[in-house]
C-alpha cells in the first residue's frame, strides 16, 4: 500500500527534505532586503510560485518605464507594492527566531542557526531604507494626485 502526500498549508514553504540545502536566515533577508520586488528570497527559501513577483515587477517596471514621467505612472506605484513587500518580509525574516526559522526552512537539518548579529543588523538596513523608499513613493503618489502628472 502506498501513502499519497496531502497537501498542506506548509507545501508553500521549504520541504522536510534533509537533502534540500541548508538555508542561512541573514541571507534570506539580505534577498528579501536587496530584491524582494524580484522574489529573491522566495526562490532561495524554495517557496512556491517565486516567480509571480519577478513577471509582475517587470510587468510594471516596463509599463513604467514606457512613459515620459515614469516616476507619475501608475505602475510604478504598483511596482512599489512588491518592494515594500519585500522589505516587509525583510523584516519578518530576520526578527524570526532562529528555532522557528529552522522548524520551517530547515526541517531536517541536524544543522541549527547561530546567526548572531547579521540579521539585526540587515533588518537595521532594512527599516532605514525601506521606510524611505515607502515614504517617497507616498509623496510622489500624493504629488500626482494633487498636481497631476507634470507635462
Amino acid at each position: 500500500m502506498t501513502s499519497q502526500h496531502i497537501p498542506t498549508s506548509s507545501d508553500d514553504h521549504a520541504s522536510p527534505n534533509p537533502a534540500a540545502p541548508f538555508r542561512h536566515k541573514a541571507l534570506a533577508g539580505l534577498l528579501a532586503f536587496l530584491l524582494g520586488w524580484a522574489g529573491a528570497h522566495w526562490w532561495y527559501l524554495g517557496r512556491r510560485y517565486a516567480w509571480v513577483p519577478l513577471l509582475f515587477s517587470l510587468l510594471m517596471l516596463g509599463t513604467a518605464l514606457r512613459a515620459e514621467a515614469w516616476y507619475f505612472h501608475p505602475a510604478f506605484f504598483l511596482f512599489l507594492v512588491p518592494a515594500v513587500a519585500g522589505f516587509i518580509e525583510a523584516l519578518v525574516i530576520c526578527l524570526t527566531p532562529d528555532a522557528k526559522f529552522d522548524a520551517r526552512y530547515n526541517a531536517g537539518h541536524t544543522r541549527r542557526s547561530q546567526t548572531g548579529w547579521a540579521p539585526i543588523l540587515v533588518a537595521i538596513a532594512t527599516l532605514a531604507i525601506g521606510t524611505a523608499i515607502l515614504m517617497l513613493g507616498i509623496v510622489l503618489l500624493f504629488q500626482s494626485l494633487f498636481e497631476g502628472v507634470p507635462a
